[in-house]
């Protein structure tokens, strides 16, 4: 078993450094062009290009590839192919000069973006236990917010200077990061779930030994190694074979479960959150009426709010919940984009320069309330959702429902909020409002549970949202898990009442 770090909590730390990093990068990425399209030297350089074909050129990264690739490689090594991936990417788009080159140089990152975000989350949750995890998790989407603000501010600092360094620089940092992360995966050790789904069980036990810092044979370890058996016999007795095993309905129901994170990870896109990670200076310039200087620095201000709402999932989403989490953020967010749409609706009547400069405080309502909630939530209930067997492919799925609609959303926001301007921010209040019941109804709970835990809630049939409130509480009775924050006392007295 490889590992420099030791054993316990430095391995444990040093696992989520890695993790973190490798997301510093994927928000730096998300936020480098953001004050980039508005730079008078890349306009040039790219022929001024129009609102459809500036929106091509950002979005056009979006790509995701670790459906083909994670499974046989294993976490470790696929976390190193993406990163080579994004410095091959990074160093194309820096050394561009036509809009062709920009865009194969996009396309390259975004392979590699898309390979890292669908294994990171993965890596992350199968090397720690299910109190822990969606902090854990939820800290990487933290970083993200970081790595955005990061972009952002060393975009706004360098458009001071003149010509092509004021763009080709921040988008060559991007090698730095991912450099660091290959650094830091040498000396981690591989998923321990991996390894006994490829037949190496002694080394899986000596991962967790050594990232638990505990012997072979303490009770925590051998209920470990039982409970990743007994998932891996639940997933062979489903007798999966196929590429298309994870689109059944079997035993597990696997195929219902790669559904809920395909639009777990379409929620997180479509409630309008990358109309103002991209483009909120242009938002700002274009729909509020601001002038000079003042779009970009409030636009940098905007995105720290970000950064500060994704504390709270950080620390608390363990004791949040995840249906609860995402249900009041898209209440909160899909406020927002009505009261901006409101008062950006009257832009036009006496006092409208009043009225537009007011939705101002709403961006930066909706950038807090997008932290705290449905930035984080999707990232941490992917890998969690999802069965051993396909969790590599379905988690790809997932991930790709985030670029495919992070695509389209970027794309179309530049025309959007030129041509339909107010109106647009309608689209995203409805779809903010509609993700409400969609998560009542179909979403089960996941917090708090083992990651084969989560098998149970499907493979005892009927309703999986009660079958999670009803397994919290016999874990609760049980003594296994401590919060009760989402289940219902009566469930709770029915299983003691069961179990006595």
């Amino acid at each position: 078993m490889r590992s420099w770090y030791g054993r316990g909590k430095p391995l444990q730390k040093a696992i989520t450094a890695c993790c973190l990093v490798a997301f510093i990068l994927f928000g730096y990425d998300q936020g480098v062009f953001s004050s980039i399209v508005t730079n008078e030297n890349w306009k040039k350089q790219f022929n001024y290009p129009n609102d459809s074909k500036e929106g091509i050129i950002v979005a056009i990264t979006l790509v995701a590839l670790n459906f083909f690739v994670g499974e046989n490689l294993g976490r470790r090594k696929t976390m190193w192919l993406a990163m080579a991936v994004v410095i091959v990417g990074a160093i194309l788009q820096t050394a561009a000069f036509t809009v062709p080159h920009l865009g194969i140089g996009r396309i390259v990152t975004g392979a590699g973006t898309g390979i890292k975000t669908s294994t990171v989350p993965m890596y992350q949750a199968e090397m720690c236990e299910g109190k822990t995890r969606g902090r854990l998790i939820s800290s990487e989407v933290l970083f993200t917010a970081v790595g955005i603000v990061i972009a952002y501010w060393l975009d706004f600092g360098i458009s001071y200077t003149d010509g092509a360094i004021a763009w080709r620089l921040p988008i060559a940092i991007q090698i730095f990061f991912a450099i660091f992360v290959i650094v830091l995966v040498f000396g981690l050790p591989e998923s321990p779930r991996w390894l006994m789904n490829h037949g190496r069980e002694r080394e899986a036990v000596d991962v967790l030994c050594a990232v638990y810092d505990l012997e072979e044979h303490d009770d925590f370890i051998v209920k470990e190694h039982r409970a990743i058996q007994s998932a891996l016999e639940l997933d062979n007795f489903s007798s999966k074979k196929s590429v298309w095993k994870i689109f059944r309905n079997d035993e597990i129901k696997t195929g219902q479960r790669v559904l809920l994170a395909w639009g777990m990870q379409l929620m997180n896109q479509v409630g309008g959150i990358n109309m103002i990670v991209y483009y909120i200076p242009t938002v700002l310039q274009n729909n509020v009426g601001l002038t000079g200087k003042l779009p970009s620095i409030l636009g940098g201000c905007v995105e720290v709010m970000f950064m500060i709402g994704s504390l709270l999932p950080a620390f608390m989403l363990d004791r949040m919940g995840r249906r609860r989490t995402m249900m009041i953020g898209s209440f909160g967010l899909g406020v927002c984009m009505l009261m901006i749409a409101a008062l950006l609706s009257q832009v036009n009547e006496p006092h409208g320069k009043e009225y537009a400069s007011a939705s101002v405080a709403f961006f930066f309502l909706y950038m807090l309330i997008h932290g705290m909630s449905i930035n984080s939530v999707p990232w941490v209930y992917v890998p969690e959702i999802l069965p051993l067997e396909a969790r590599t492919k379905g988690t790809a799925i997932g991930v790709s429902s985030n670029w495919l609609w992070n695509f389209t959303i970027v794309m179309i926001t530049p025309v959007i909020i030129n041509r339909i301007q107010w109106k647009a921010y309608i689209i995203f209040m409805m779809t903010n409002f509609l993700f409400i019941p969609v998560v009542y109804f179909f979403y089960p709970e996941t917090g708090n549970l083992r990651l084969e835990d989560v098998d149970l809630i499907f493979s005892r049939g009927g309703d999986p949202v009660k079958q999670a409130r009803l397994l919290a509480a016999e874990l609760k009775a049980n003594g296994r898990i401590e919060s009760d924050d989402n289940l219902d006392e009566k469930e709770i007295e029915a299983v003691v009442i069961e179990h006595a």
